[in-house]
């Protein structure tokens, strides 16, 4: 081919999910009621602070065995924990799944949800993780060993860490740009790095 064909043009993510991408109670891990149920929630912020209305959330966990779940049945939520769920935000930026708290995949590791975020203007999804709660508590130590956060500045690892509200949900704002954003990892080989050059 002699002629050189001109670059599709880029596209960002959204928003465009409400069409096919939501489902009935994708948000729900779990039944109301469930032992153990706990409500991750929080709320998508753009670069100028404001709530971002159309954005769309995924979470990937472990069960609270800590084994990485391997079972169909996400989309028809029939009772069975996949460890997996995805959440719009509504017209104030807010999200919110009922889960289970995970366990650490591995012995001596902080335990965390990873976390997705598909939102407009982006020209891809971004990753995060949202870490379970540990200071003051028993998983502080396990949040100082673990690899990604030691390599963080505290203010930036503060991002990664959900706050314990007093009802005992597990608060998790996520901020896209601008003061306090939180930090993203990319994922290249196997391995995944932030945008401040950490592995993790």
């Amino acid at each position: 081919m002699s002629d050189l064909l001109p670059p599709t043009p880029g596209q960002t993510v959204g928003p465009f999910f409400g069409y096919a991408l939501p489902y009935a109670r994708g948000n729900e891990l779990v039944e109301p009621g469930t032992p153990g149920a706990v409500r991750l929630h929080g709320t998508v912020y753009d670069g100028a602070g404001a709530p971002v209305p159309d954005a769309l959330i995924e979470i990937w966990q472990a069960d609270p065995a800590g084994a990485v779940v391997h079972r169909s049945g996400s989309i028809l939520r029939d009772g069975t924990f996949t460890g997996w769920g995805r959440a719009e935000t509504d017209r104030e930026g807010g999200y919110w799944f009922r889960t289970l708290e995970p366990g650490a995949t591995e012995q001596g590791r902080a335990p965390f949800f990873m976390v997705t975020v598909f939102a407009r203007g982006l020209q891809d999804r971004l990753f995060t993780r949202a870490y379970l709660p540990g200071p003051g508590g028993p998983d502080a130590a396990r949040l100082d060993a673990d690899p990604l956060l030691a390599s963080l500045e505290p203010e930036r690892r503060a991002t990664l860490v959900t706050a314990r509200e007093p009802d005992g949900s597990l608060r998790f704002d996520i901020r896209l740009q601008g003061e306090g954003e939180t930090v993203f990892v990319t994922y290249d080989e196997g391995s995944a790095a932030g945008k401040d050059g950490v592995g993790a």
